[in-house]
């Protein structure tokens, strides 16, 4: 148990790192495009074609910028870069979240007020990427018309996000148990 705890642990921070990365890489992005609209084609790629566009996705929130003598939409990129910014910072939190609970329990028993608390932002933060995506695209689709953007959710995280609040609520039963036992001894 204590190597799965370890790794655990190392997997929640790299993963955690990686995005936080991601979240100064997207923020470069955006006020590179900003400063010098010219170079979005580093960022999408150059193979993006007139006909089909620069297809930009991030767990789910997809946007497909259009092209036009070469030059990809700085609108739509901007549109996608801050709903990613967004995004890769919730999927950060999750993983901190998911460290703290992993370093908490290393030692201790895993029914913990604090691990109760991390455990439900989890399944708040998980729920809220799919919406922060559809909230992008409805205003993607505002914006730039409905060529742009395809206004779905993806209802996986929604499914995933309920499925981790209800195991929240047996660890606040373990908690609870734990303090009675604890009482009784």
């Amino acid at each position: 148990m204590k190597k799965l705890n370890t790794l655990g642990k190392v997997i929640t921070k790299i993963l955690e790192v990686f995005h936080w990365v991601g979240v100064a890489l997207m923020i470069a992005a955006v006020i590179c495009s900003i400063a010098a609209p010219n170079w979005i084609g580093y960022f999408v790629g150059f193979d993006a074609k007139e006909c089909c566009g620069a297809n930009l996705e991030i767990y789910g929130f997809e946007i497909n910028a259009p092209v036009s003598d070469g030059k990809v939409d700085l609108s739509s990129f901007l549109i996608f870069g801050i709903g990613a910014i967004v995004i890769l910072a919730v999927m950060a939190m999750v993983f901190r979240n998911l460290h703290l609970i992993f370093k908490k329990s290393e030692n201790s028993t895993p029914f913990q007020k604090d691990n109760v608390r991390m455990m439900r932002e989890i399944g708040i933060f998980t729920i809220a990427i799919p919406v922060i995506g559809f909230i992008m695209s409805v205003i993607a689709r505002l914006v730039m018309g409905s060529d742009v953007a395809e206004i779905s959710i993806d209802m996986g995280g929604i499914f995933m996000g309920i499925v981790v609040l209800c195991f929240t609520q047996f660890f606040a039963h373990g908690v609870e148990l734990e303090n009675d036992v604890d009482g009784l001894v």
